[in-house]
């Protein structure tokens, strides 16, 4: 079957066509043949075009499709794709940064895990990373104002010793230089009367670094002695004593055990107050009445008896 010359260019027109429409989409960022997603973020300023790069970690992983301004918010809204073979999460961040010193402007996708996964269509949160330039800038313009600061002190500095050493007096500089020098002179001699002193003193000083030397070795026995007692056994030992006495007390204070029960029961009470009564009663009853309790008879003669009041019962017989 012969193909017409038409046909034959019909075909070619159309496949000029369509490589057209190819190449215009890729040079715009787009891919005809590639599957990506399309996510959404907004920045305070637009720093971009649309052939800024999409990547992760230095890796180009998607285009930049829309650039438009949000009369809404104030804000460049940007939309961009990303290979759908890339995952992350909706807490991603897309930070806007730059690509060199004399480069441009790129995104890079700050992968996160954490969270729900983000879903085509959705807005990621952003941030601009400062560049270099402006951190070196800043850096410059703060050590510039610190040497104008140093400079300015200086200056007052070397002016200041200027009018000290200009002087329109008679003495002028060579008072200063006089003063200086006698101040060496007294230095000198309060060195000589230290230096007489100690070798006065070189005995007593011997004797007494030795007897510091003394103490010294002491405090080292002592702390030696200190370190074999075991300080925190005894203070547990301590510590468990007052815990044994507090619940004793408690008990006690509770009524539990005889001592508590003594203190704290009235009716225990009141008994030995009636019969410490009843015994002083009997004490003075055997005073006053010595033959109701005590009986002696020769003869054995029968003992009289008593009744509660102290009345004699008579004998029946």
């Amino acid at each position: 079957m012969k193909i017409s010359r038409e046909v034959k260019t019909a075909i070619l027109v159309l496949s000029g066509i369509l490589l057209m429409v190819f190449l215009i989409n890729y040079l715009n960022g787009k891919n005809l043949f590639e599957t990506d997603d399309t996510y959404y973020t907004e920045f305070d300023y637009n720093a971009l075009s649309k052939s800024s790069p999409v990547t992760v970690k230095g890796n180009s992983v998607g285009k930049i499709q829309e650039i438009i301004y949000n009369f809404d918010t104030g804000k460049t809204r940007v939309s961009f794709t990303v290979d759908d073979q890339l995952s992350f999460s909706k807490e991603t961040k897309v930070k806007l940064y730059k690509t060199g010193l004399m480069g441009g402007n790129a995104l890079e996708i700050m992968v996160s895990e954490q969270g729900a996964p983000a879903k085509p269509g959705d807005f990621l949160a952003s941030e601009v990373e400062e560049d270099l330039v402006s951190n070196l800038t800043e850096t410059f313009s703060d050590v510039s104002n610190n040497l104008d600061t140093t400079l300015s002190s200086a200056d007052s500095l070397l002016l200041n010793l200027n009018r000290l050493v200009i002087d329109d007096t008679e003495a002028g500089l060579k008072n200063a230089i006089k003063e200086l020098n006698e101040t060496m002179k007294s230095f000198k001699a309060v060195s000589y009367s230290v230096n007489n002193l100690i070798k006065k003193n070189d005995e007593k000083l011997s004797s007494v670094l030795t007897n510091f030397d003394s103490i010294t070795q002491g405090l080292a026995v002592i702390t030696n002695d200190l370190k074999d007692v075991q300080l925190s056994k005894t203070v547990e030992k301590l510590d468990n004593t007052i815990n044994t006495v507090n619940n004793l007390m408690v008990s006690i204070e509770n009524g539990e055990g005889s001592v508590g029960k003594l203190l704290k029961d009235e009716g225990l009470y009141q008994n030995l107050e009636g019969a410490a009564l009843q015994m002083e009663q009997l004490l003075e009853d055997m005073k006053l009445n010595p033959k109701r309790y005590v009986h002696f008879s020769i003869f054995g003669k029968k003992p009289k008896r008593y009744d509660a009041d102290g009345n004699e019962i008579e004998d029946k017989d």
